[in-house]
């Protein structure tokens, strides 16, 4: 459940300063390396993979010393399915600031997502932890839902109460709690948190869904049904609506 950051386009333009004119100022080459992570993160934000790894190659051998252009190309390259070389890149990003609460973060959820379980959650703590992070919520929720990979109810929904005791209206943190409430056999309490997430989070096939097996679990089926009817109408194409089946 990582969070995805979004860079503002440099048009090509401006890599047009990286070659000396009578009147233009050098770009100089750290410059020309940031300038290309942006127009990289746009490439792969429009789906266009092959432009945005030529940029971001570009930037690495233009400055091997920026984070930026590693943790980008770190992305990239697990988007690709290359999955040695986006642990080398992330793993270098994280390396040359060891202190970047966000780079642990999506480091952290690199590691979950290729099973090393342990070791995405000791970034995501690494992460939380760090006096200057605006959102620990966030790594902690991540780490939450790590846990719950493994599986490790009992240490996920702790992680998920610990984001609630820094933002107690975090929604990630709600739903995983609703759903691992009711995983876990409280019917009513996975009614409670689902009902705090619907205060402050989007309306979603899988919100709709889980509320409708929420109260299926708890035996209204009044309102079972009306979750699942609103589900139907308002997301008619989900993968949870035709789960719905014909009920």
């Amino acid at each position: 459940m990582l969070r995805r950051v979004m860079l503002a386009l440099v048009t090509a333009a401006l890599l047009a300063g990286c070659t000396s004119t009578t009147n233009a100022p050098e770009v100089s080459e750290k410059d020309a390396a940031r300038f290309n992570v942006q127009l990289g993160m746009n490439y792969m934000q429009r789906g266009d993979l092959e432009a945005a790894r030529e940029k971001l190659e570009r930037a690495v051998k233009q400055d091997p010393s920026l984070p930026a252009a590693h943790a980008a190309l770190g992305i990239l390259y697990e988007r690709a399915g290359d999955v040695p070389r986006a642990q080398d890149h992330l793993r270098r990003a994280t390396r040359l600031t060891p202190d970047d609460p966000s780079l642990l973060n999506n480091y952290g959820g690199f590691l979950c997502r290729q099973g090393e379980f342990k070791e995405g959650i000791r970034h995501f703590e690494m992460a939380a932890g760090n006096a200057f992070y605006r959102s620990p919520e966030v790594a902690l929720a991540n780490a939450g839902v790590c846990a719950r990979s493994i599986p490790d109810p009992e240490q996920a929904e702790n992680f998920f109460r610990r984001a609630l005791d820094v933002n107690r209206n975090h929604a990630e943190a709600l739903l995983q709690l609703a759903d691992l409430s009711l995983e876990t056999g409280r019917a009513m309490q996975a009614r409670a948190f689902l009902q705090r997430y619907e205060a402050v989070g989007p309306v979603t096939a899988y919100s709709l869904e889980l509320g409708q097996r929420i109260e299926t679990a708890a035996g209204d089926w009044r309102a079972a049904d009306k979750y699942a009817d609103r589900l139907r109408k308002e997301f008619p194409d989900s993968r949870e609506a035709r789960g719905l089946g014909n009920e």
